[in-house]
């Protein structure tokens, strides 16, 4: 059965929504800043602001909350413009130049915050902000007099927590966090401030745990959603992070000009580089880690040059700027021959590894290895390397350099294992690895291997440098046969006395070893061939007495 209306649908439709429209009230100013929609909020002060019948006066307490509500959308520069409008009129509170110092920080305008806020009068706010202004300009001595001004407050504590943090006083800034939050459970933002300070410190799963309380209440935070974003790539791969950060993305909003930026950056690092060139230099003078990880894409595509142009002004105040300036030093160092750009790289690397915040973590160890590399002290570069190896077993970059230094002291064995777990295409065919390798299996008895290693290679300046190294190491080691074809090959290259000398030595080498039994006889006819190679007339007497025990011994020739 169907039921028939009484009156058309869209009548009482419009007549439920005339009685809704009489009761619902104008939003109030309180509603928005009580819901932070910042907005909202400045919206309705421009409507207010440019409805009066004179636009051109409006109320200090409107521009004060616009102001206000930029600086918390961070909208810094709209916030400084209003605050510098209050200054020009009369009668202007004073407190208004402190505010506009904090803007002007905010823009990185530190010498113009400075003034600003001297012109305010005295309050913790103001001493808060010189006390960051000091930081920002190095000055120890002015630092520690607004340092003892700070007071057992809450904003003052919290104010020295930052300072700590931007001084890599992870920890002390952590015991502060959590003392405010020992009595005050409802202040959740710092428990991101505390997992950031984990994530600094390499803790990335203690770092998660500590944001998931935050994130249960605030799921749709930009600040949370990224540390989420890059403790995942940390713990596990960057295809896991950008997963994480596909809904930053979805939320982000024109509120937060700022997020847009980060998401860009961070979508660089997690894609290994992808897109790098397009995306970080405009966001070199916005985002500190985008110059560093611009740098770290350079040094990746082995373009030293510009890596080192992008570092060379930085004046590192942090352990990664520290250690990325002492891997561009290093890099051009050995690229140019320069006994200069070593020495800075291993001054870098010893400030980060004997420091007292970073002899015990992961990249400190490994920046006291590069020290002990460079100076070539590679039994103290393997005491580092030993205690952090479980941590990087299929890095290639680390087995690379953990393989050299087994090698430089005469570990052998292990040093072909580890060099033989690199993966990388273009470190498997760089010079140092070949040569390192092919020692290793000459000092190995391996000699055949060796050999084999430089057939597969072109001819270039490498490929005799390396028929040097088997030549020598293999006559060095006893294995005569292929230090004598090493020699055959070098001789026949450049017709150099000395080559001549060192294949006469190995071939009689190879005869002694056959007359003793370690050879076959049949590599006698070998060794015939490589000399007659050779038209000095010493050959003759040495094939002479060779032919002679072979006709002996009945081994055709």
């Amino acid at each position: 059965m169907l039921l028939q209306r009484a009156k058309p649908a869209t009548q009482q439709a419009a007549g439920a929504g005339r009685v809704e429209a009489a009761k619902k009230e104008p939003p109030k100013l309180d509603q928005f800043l009580d819901n932070r929609d910042f907005t909202g909020a400045i919206t309705l002060l421009e409507f207010e602001r440019n409805s009066s019948e004179d636009k051109k006066k409006s109320t200090e307490e409107q521009d004060s909350w616009i102001a206000y509500c930029a600086f918390h959308l961070g909208d810094y520069k709209r916030a400084a413009e209003e605050y510098e409008k209050m200054t020009k009129k009369k009668n202007c509170n004073p407190d208004v130049w402190v505010f506009l110092g904090c803007c002007y920080f905010m823009l990185g305008m530190y010498k113009e915050a400075d003034e600003a806020a001297q012109k305010g009068p005295k309050s913790r706010l103001q001493n808060r902000l010189l006390f960051h202004v000091s930081h920002k300009f190095g000055n120890e001595a002015r630092l520690m007099g607004y340092h003892q001004q700070l007071q057992d407050k809450e904003e003052d504590q919290l104010c020295l927590a930052s300072i700590h943090y931007l001084r890599n006083h992870y920890q002390e800034a952590i015991d502060i966090y959590k003392r405010i939050l020992l009595d005050n459970r409802d202040y959740l933002a710092l428990n991101v401030y505390v997992a950031l300070c984990y994530y600094k410190l390499d803790y990335y799963d203690v770092s998660q745990e500590v944001l998931a309380v935050y994130l249960q209440h605030y799921p749709d935070s930009v600040t949370a959603i990224n540390l989420k974003a890059c403790n995942h790539f940390r713990l596990y791969n960057g295809k896991g992070a950008e997963a994480e950060l596909k809904q930053l993305q979805e939320i982000a909003s024109p509120n937060f000009a700022y997020a847009r930026d980060l998401i860009k950056h961070n979508l660089v690092v997690f894609r290994g580089g992808e897109g790098a060139l397009q995306v970080l230099p405009p966001l070199i003078d916005a985002l500190p880690e985008a110059r560093l990880n611009l740098v770290i894409f350079y040094l990746r595509q082995d373009d030293i040059q510009n890596a080192y142009e992008l570092m060379k002004d930085v004046d590192p105040t942090s352990p990664n700027e520290y250690t990325l300036k002492g891997v561009v030093n290093a890099a051009l160092g050995q690229e140019q021959g320069s006994r200069e750009h070593l020495k800075i790289a291993q001054q870098y690397f010893q400030l980060v590894g004997g420091s007292a915040s970073e002899c015990d973590t992961i990249p400190g160890r490994q920046c006291m290895s590069s020290c002990f590399f460079l100076l070539r002290q590679f039994d103290d570069v393997l005491i580092y390397l030993n205690s952090i190896k479980s941590y990087f077993y299929n890095d290639d970059t680390f087995n690379f350099n953990y393989a050299q230094a087994k090698a430089s002291v005469g570990h052998f064995k292990e040093a072909e294992e580890i060099f033989l777990l690199i993966q990388n295409e273009r470190l498997r065919q760089d010079y140092v690895y070949l040569s390192w390798l092919a020692r290793c299996y000459i000092m190995n008895q391996k000699a055949r291997l060796a050999w084999e290693l430089y057939l597969k290679m072109e001819t270039s300046t490498e490929s005799f440098s390396l028929l040097q190294l088997i030549a020598n190491d293999c006559y060095r080691m006893g294995q005569f046969y292929y230090a004598a074809k090493a020699f055959d090959v070098l001789e026949r290259l450049d017709p150099n006395p000395e080559y001549w000398e060192g294949k006469r030595g190995a071939c009689v080498g190879v005869f002694q070893m056959i007359l003793a039994g370690k050879e076959s006889k049949e590599r006698i006819r070998e060794v015939l061939q490589i000399l007659r190679n050779t038209s000095n007339p010493q050959t003759e007497y040495i094939i002479k007495a060779m032919r002679t025990w072979a006709s002996r011994e009945n081994v055709p020739v």
